[in-house]
């Protein structure tokens, strides 16, 4: 990766054409996210389900926006949400930045962006689920976010995500 000052950052809408690199970064970040808190076998199959090229284009046709964050025009993160189907409800499916970036700012403005997109839209509650393990909650938890509930959602094959639920107030 090359050096990655603010001037160059940007962040974009995706769409089917960039499936592909979506796809190529979620399998260089989650390992490095989920390594420690999944078994290698779950990371596989959930990588699979939910970020081949065609369970992507899938999310997009059911109504998830995707965005790409840029550095220097390389993509170092991505961030999806839709309207979770409630009045005033959205929810945010995907925030991920490359692990040598965490601490930059990237993530936190993947959410501002999502926040800006969504309150022309009537939004009140910005929602997402975070493994029950995973350190972002303290980075959600900075940004505003608090735990509101958990969930254990069964996704196949025996495998579950042990997830908080959080919200945040837009």
């Amino acid at each position: 990766m090359t050096s990655h000052t603010d001037t160059g950052f940007q962040i974009r809408n995706a769409d089917k054409t960039d499936v592909h690199v979506i796809s190529l970064l979620a399998h260089a970040i989650w390992p490095d996210t989920y390594g420690n808190i999944l078994t290698a076998l779950q990371l596989h199959y959930m990588l699979k389900l939910f970020y081949s090229e065609d369970s992507l284009r899938k999310q997009m046709d059911e109504g998830h926006h995707f965005l790409l964050a840029l550095s220097n025009a390389e993509t170092v993160g991505f961030a999806s949400y839709s309207h979770a189907g409630k009045a005033g409800v959205f929810k945010v499916h995907k925030l991920y930045v490359h692990p040598m970036l965490h601490g930059h700012g990237f993530g936190r403005k993947l959410l501002d962006r999502i926040i800006k997109d969504i309150s022309p839209k009537g939004a009140n509650i910005l929602q997402l689920n975070v493994n029950r393990h995973n350190r972002a909650i303290n980075f959600y938890e900075k940004y505003g976010f608090k735990k509101v509930g958990e969930e254990d959602i069964a996704i196949g094959e025996g495998y579950f995500m042990n997830d908080f639920v959080m919200e945040k107030e837009t």
